[in-house]
């Protein structure tokens, strides 16, 4: 470890969760000694800004985590699944945002405000990001099970064009552009697919419309990514038999997920007393000002950092349930900023 601090190497730092990322570690506590940069060699040679500094990138390489503590993977799951253990290899502990790593039962699946002290038990010397749409609720659903043991969830996402990546913007954005100023749009079958054309990252248009479809199709009907929300849900809370049910929808917003959740729970749900549990929650705005109107909305999150959650109504029919909406921003939250969190976590660690 530097004698400044500790080195960290952020891989797919040119990428669009790699800006972010460098957004982050330039506006947050600084805890690191070197920084450095590093992508695909096409990528090699770029200067990019971090904490006020011109930083070169360098080519992605084994040599390239040489005397590096923390390596942080904000790149697709290929190059994660044979970068990271070289990584870690290399005596770096690997930080990994994609998808390659979070099943893998030797490779915690890390939420700092949920589960920090899982980042000690890391046989593989990788520890795991999880999902976007997992990581919008998350926070706010591990609060409200420390308060009264989660049992159940069913999910209805909202997710944004920027889940898709540079490709799901562009698409919506250039949709958008088709459709702008034609008020007959909408009101016959098939006529806002006749003007967009070209439908890009989704299966149906996305502008005027909503898409009941995120990831790539799995058995019995389920998508990726709704089985995502299942399975990272129950292995960052600690409850392998919760029971969840997730239905993952595109909506033409640009960035940041939000979710329906019915939760049910172990003991009956006091409103007052659940608002006042995410209130004080580190990570969490509270935004539940029925007679007001006032509740979270993507227009409203989009380029914050915590979860904000509104709507709190105990079930009509159930006492042991509570109905919540939830937003966060999916590059911030979502990707970057619990990553740049889980290091930080490790480089305190590696202090002590």
């Amino acid at each position: 470890m530097s004698t400044s601090g500790p080195t960290l190497a952020v891989v797919g730092a040119t990428g669009a969760v790699g800006q972010v990322m460098l957004d982050i570690l330039s506006t947050r506590e600084n805890v690191w000694g070197e920084i450095r940069l590093v992508a695909s060699p096409r990528s090699a040679g770029r200067r990019l800004r971090v904490r006020d500094e011109e930083v070169e990138v360098v080519a992605l390489s084994a040599d390239c985590f040489d005397g590096v503590d923390v390596a942080m993977f904000d790149v697709p799951d290929e190059v994660s699944a044979g970068w990271a253990p070289i990584a870690a290899e290399a005596g770096a502990v690997a930080v990994d945002n994609s998808g390659a790593f979070r099943m893998d039962p030797d490779v915690p699946l890390v939420v700092p405000e949920v589960n920090p002290e899982a980042i000690r038990d890391r046989p593989r010397g990788i520890i795991s990001n999880p999902n976007c749409t997992t990581l919008s609720m998350i926070v706010a659903m591990g609060v409200l099970h420390r308060v009264y043991g989660l049992r159940e969830l069913v999910v209805a996402s909202y997710q944004a064009a920027s889940g898709s990546g540079q490709e799901g913007m562009d698409t919506l954005y250039d949709q958008m552009e088709k459709v702008a100023g034609d008020r007959t749009l909408g009101q016959r079958s098939g006529d806002v697919r006749r003007v967009v054309g070209d439908l890009g990252a989704f299966p149906a248009p996305l502008a005027l419309n909503v898409v009941p479809w995120a990831g790539s199709l799995k058995d019995d009907g389920w998508t990726s990514e709704e089985l995502k929300v299942r399975n990272e849900s129950r292995k960052i809370l600690g409850l392998p038999d919760l029971r969840v049910s997730a239905t993952c929808v595109r909506v033409p917003v640009v960035t940041t997920h939000s979710l329906a959740v019915h939760a049910r729970f172990d003991r009956e749900v006091d409103q007052r007393e659940a608002q006042e549990a995410l209130r004080d929650a580190p990570g969490v705005v509270l935004v539940d000002d029925p007679e007001n109107k006032e509740f979270p909305t993507p227009a409203d999150v989009v380029g914050t950092d915590p979860t904000w959650v509104g709507r709190l109504r105990r079930a009509l029919d159930d006492p042991y349930g509570l109905e919540l909406f939830v937003c966060g921003d999916n590059l911030r939250k979502g990707a970057a900023l619990n990553t740049a969190q889980i290091a930080e976590l490790i480089a305190v660690d590696l202090a002590e």
